[in-house]
Order: structure tokens, then sequence, then C-alpha cells
């Protein structure tokens, strides 16, 4: 999860502004699972920093205001780098732990 959750984060911020209750809503509807605040709120304010995000304060219609999150250009280019090698890594790994079992079951190992 710690390996991924950097560009996934980039790529749910990159579909439209969004505020952090959303971002991780959108995570653990995708399935990888609940992310606390004292996780994703640090990350997102690297990016911050970074320039990977803007960040605007909306008021709140009931209730206190948000801070929702953009990607910038140099966000989407990095959300798209860490996308490619995400794939390539997890390609990677997924034909090795493949082969592996092949060969397991060639040796009548399982």
């Amino acid at each position: 999860m710690r390996g991924v959750l950097e560009v996934c984060v980039l790529r749910v911020v990159g579909h439209g502004p969004t505020y952090g209750y959303a971002i991780a809503q959108a995570l653990e509807d995708a399935g990888l699972g609940a992310v606390k605040g004292g996780t994703l709120y640090p990350l997102l304010a690297r990016f911050e920093t970074a320039g990977l995000v803007a960040v605007e304060w909306r008021p709140g219609t009931s209730g206190p205001g948000r801070k929702y999150y953009t990607l910038t250009e140099s966000g989407r280019a990095e959300a798209a780098r860490r996308s490619a090698d995400w794939l390539a890594f997890s390609d990677a790994a997924r034909a090795l732990l493949t082969s592996t079992d092949d060969a397991a079951r060639r040796r009548g190992d399982e």
C-alpha cells in the first residue's frame, strides 16, 4: 500500500478538484482500504510543497470550509510518470510471481 498510495492519491486528485475526505473515500471505494487522515494530509501537504497540487479553501454550506486540491501541470506530469513506473513494476512482479507458481507446479511442489 505504501508504495502505491502516492500515485493513487495523485490519480484521484487528477479527476478534478476534491477534498481530503472525498480522496480517502475514493481510495477505500477502489479497494485500497481505509486511509487515515494522519497518513493522507501530510502526503497532500508534501504534494502542495512540491508544487504538485494547488489548494483552494471553499466555504462550507452548512459547516466549516474545506480545503480543495487540484493537480497542477507538474502534478499531472508526475502522476503520469508515477503511473507508468508503477504499472511497469507491477507487470514485472506479476510475471515473477506467475512464473514462480508455474515452476513450482511443474516440480510438483504444490
